[in-house]
């Protein structure tokens, strides 16, 4: 599985990109959006990529992020989305766009992409609605720890005692995850712990808190 490539841009078309890695071109297709914010043709590129096999073809699909790549995955999931429905829908809105459409069960916001039709864009809505927290949690992995400094272990002291594991509480858990959600999507941290102060009156799991965070932030007209 290919899953990131990294190379010059040799050419651009319509809907590709030809990247050019130690001497291999590999044909990335990619939403209007990645395609202009991609550096011009001899430039320097990295793409997250996707690799769709069917029996007579390969297709490789490229974003800038991980998060993007794994909104194009969950779109796919979709009765009737594919890969280039996935894309215009991406192209459209972009990930954060998608994530407050699919949170605010905004389907006219999915529709606006070429080639989504108003079922379509419900389905979307209806059967990610669920899912699609746990990608709008994610975040960029931490950096790693340099090595700890070696230290010789004192044989005569006493095993340490293993600290008791964390009690779980799923309340805390949702407001967490819904926290890092709304984050990720650019909101400052005071705002957004607010909102879902707030939104935990209404909702308790993740998904509902989020959703009903996001109608509280939502600009009033």
């Amino acid at each position: 599985m290919i899953g990131r490539l990294a190379g010059r841009i040799d050419a651009k078309g319509m809907d590709h990109v030809l990247l050019d890695v130690r001497g291999v071109g590999y044909i990335v297709h990619c939403s209007d959006r990645t395609l202009a914010a991609l550096p011009p043709v001899g430039g320097q590129a990295a793409l997250y990529t996707d690799l769709l096999v069917r029996e007579d073809l390969l297709q490789l699909f490229g974003f800038p992020t991980m998060v993007e790549k794994e909104w194009h995955r969950l779109l796919m999931s979709v009765q009737g989305v594919g890969a280039k429905a996935s894309l215009a829908i991406l192209g459209t809105l972009g990930p954060d766009g998608v994530s407050r459409a699919i949170a605010l069960s905004d389907w006219n916001a999915v529709k606006a992409a070429k080639g989504i039709g108003p079922k379509t864009a419900q389905r979307v809505v209806n059967e990610l609605k669920d899912k699609a927290p746990a990608i709008m949690a994610m975040t960029s992995p931490p950096a790693a720890a340099s090595a700890p400094d070696t230290v010789i272990a004192d044989t005569d002291a006493p095993a340490p005692v293993p600290a008791a594991a964390p009690v779980s509480d799923p309340d805390a858990s949702a407001q967490a995850d819904a926290l890092s959600a709304l984050t990720n999507l650019g909101y400052q941290p005071g705002e957004a712990a607010a909102a879902v102060a707030r939104a935990m009156e209404e909702a308790g799991d993740t998904a509902g808190v989020i959703r009903t965070a996001l109608r509280l932030l939502a600009p009033k007209e």
